[in-house]
């Protein structure tokens, strides 16, 4: 009897020690996995970067186009640097965003490989909807901020900013702002492929959404605050897309939540026959 319950705890111990190994191996290899999908997406960037510097200089007056838009005089636009190498160094940031820009897809998709291995098949064949979408509405939200954030927001502050003194805009810090926008608005964008992946997964409903509206509402305009300049106008250009694209979200992840209930009720259906 005792040589039994001595079996039988060992058997337990060395099952214990087995899944554990399995854990650790589990999570080794998924860090792995994450250091080459970093390794992927710097990659996707590098390129990306090295076809942006060849046209850095056209990038950077794409850049100034909508404070040239915005400012009321066309001295406003001028832009100055404080010494010798702040030029240099924010060209290359500049080609750095660019090439950001430009790996998107590549980044997205490194980003689906790494969360597809905990994902059913059905859901794994998503992955070309879901770059896709994503890419869209990254630059949809890109596109909305350098046609019509940026000009008003930047007219705004420089009609403010003229009834106290003259302003003189440093190239490195209006690059620092204006991309800060730009990538600000394409991440907030992708709010309706967050809930469609979500939803697909089952780890979020259109209920759940409903449930929490007046905290995303506020959120909307606390997000706003932090990503735009110290303004209403630009803040409100940035909350009211937010609130319209967290309904978009509530229609997306109502679409998938009743399309996996119906699937899931279908299957108990049929065991149940």
């Amino acid at each position: 009897m005792s040589i039994e319950i001595e079996d039988s705890k060992q058997t337990e111990e060395l099952s214990e020690l087995d899944a554990y190994t399995q854990a650790r191996m589990s999570f080794l290899e998924h860090l792995a996995d994450l250091r080459r999908r970093l390794v992927y997406s710097l990659i996707a960037g590098a390129i990306g970067f090295g076809i942006c510097w060849f046209f850095v200089h056209d990038l950077f007056q794409w850049l100034l186009a909508p404070l040239q838009v915005a400012a009321p005089e066309a001295g406003l636009a001028q832009m100055h640097h404080k010494d010798m190498a702040e030029p240099f160094f924010t060209l290359l940031k500049t080609a750095i965003v660019g090439g950001i820009f430009l790996a998107i897809p590549a980044i997205l998709y490194n980003i689906w490989k790494f969360v597809a291995p905990g994902l059913y098949p059905g859901e794994k064949r998503m992955v070309v909807p879901f770059v896709v979408m994503a890419t869209f509405f990254f630059f949809v939200g890109g596109s909305f901020c350098y046609f019509l954030v940026i000009p008003y927001g930047y007219r705004f502050l420089l009609d403010f900013s003229l009834q106290v003194s003259q302003p003189t805009l440093m190239m490195s810090e209006y690059f620092a702002m204006t991309t800060k926008l730009l990538l600000g608005f394409g991440v907030v964008f992708e709010m309706p492929v967050v809930a469609m992946f979500l939803s697909a997964m089952g780890v979020i409903t259109h209920r759940t959404l409903l449930k929490h509206w007046r905290m995303a509402f506020v959120a909307s305009f606390i997000v706003a605050a932090m990503l735009t300049p110290p303004d209403v106008v630009t803040q409100a250009m940035m909350a009211g897309p937010l609130i319209v694209l967290y309904a978009i979200s509530v229609a997306i992840a109502w679409f998938f939540t009743r399309r996996r209930e119906a699937k899931a009720a279908a299957l108990e259906a049929s065991l149940e026959a």
